[in-house]
């Protein structure tokens, strides 16, 4: 495994950052996950219905892109590390790669798609963890230091 690069970043920064990051998503998504309505032909009633259509999809799709591309281009840094200085790393320190980013950006996901669990257990390793990662982080072999 091998030591961590010098200067872990403390587990406070690393949850304001997230809290201002999602911020950030939620209000860049929000004209994509709001519920709209179409109108569809139901037969057993012989007319048109009124039926929601939720846009999930597309407001997590924004939710990927941003963490993914983000880490992969901007130094290992979205808005809410770069406010806090911090950054996301390789294990021993070096710059994160594209696929690289993309794992962990996907793991996060799977997590935090499993009803509050996953997210609840992703981000409450970072607790117990000596080199301060979550679950994402292991996945993909990185550490999030001060930039």
């Amino acid at each position: 495994m091998g030591l961590p690069p010098p200067g872990l970043a403390g587990r406070w920064r690393r949850l304001f950052a997230g809290v201002l990051d999602w911020l950030i998503v939620n209000i860049v998504s929000a004209p994509f996950s709001w519920t709209s309505w179409d109108y569809v032909w139901n037969e057993s009633k012989n007319g048109w219905e009124r039926f929601p259509v939720e846009h999930t999809f597309v407001a997590g799709l924004v939710a990927f892109l941003y963490f993914w591309l983000l880490h992969a281009f901007w130094n290992g840094q979205t808005l809410g590390k770069k406010l806090f200085g911090i950054r996301v790393v390789s294990e021993y320190g070096g710059k994160i790669g594209v696929g690289q980013t993309a794992v962990r950006q996907a793991v996060a996901t799977v997590l935090e798609w499993l009803c509050c669990v996953g997210l609840l257990l992703d981000l409450g390793w970072i607790l117990f963890d000596p080199r301060k990662q979550a679950l994402h982080d292991k996945a993909a072999r990185t550490v999030v230091v001060n930039a």
